[in-house]
């Protein structure tokens, strides 16, 4: 199977349009591990549960919540280019209880 690109401008994370469409400013990209699993960035709180620690080595993913494609932001700011570097499921489970945890705290 080929590589599927996203479309980013520059060498900016922040500028992602998933394949699916989905933006910062649409449905909302998320911050994840390499496991896809939202990560939460409070520094003075306990990690809230059902979200990941920041990972220490700060090799953060993006993940979009919409249709589960999750980004390396290590290769997106090396490059320039958005390889899809995985895909998860958004609709069940651990993950999708991330997101819900992820957009409680950020509404």
């Amino acid at each position: 199977m080929d590589t599927e690109f996203a479309d980013v401008i520059g060498h900016d994370v922040t500028t992602i349009t998933c394949l699916c469409g989905n933006t910062v400013s649409k449905e909302g990209l998320i911050q994840a591990n390499s496991q896809g699993v939202p990560v939460y960035a409070g520094a003075d709180t306990p990690v809230p549960a059902g979200l990941a620690a920041w990972p220490d080595d700060e090799d953060l993913y993006t993940l979009c919540p919409a249709c589960g494609r999750v980004y390396h932001d290590t290769i997106i700011e090396a490059t320039g280019t958005a390889p899809v570097a995985f895909q998860v499921d958004v609709t069940a489970g651990p993950i999708a209880e991330a997101i819900r945890v992820h957009w409680d705290l950020n509404s």
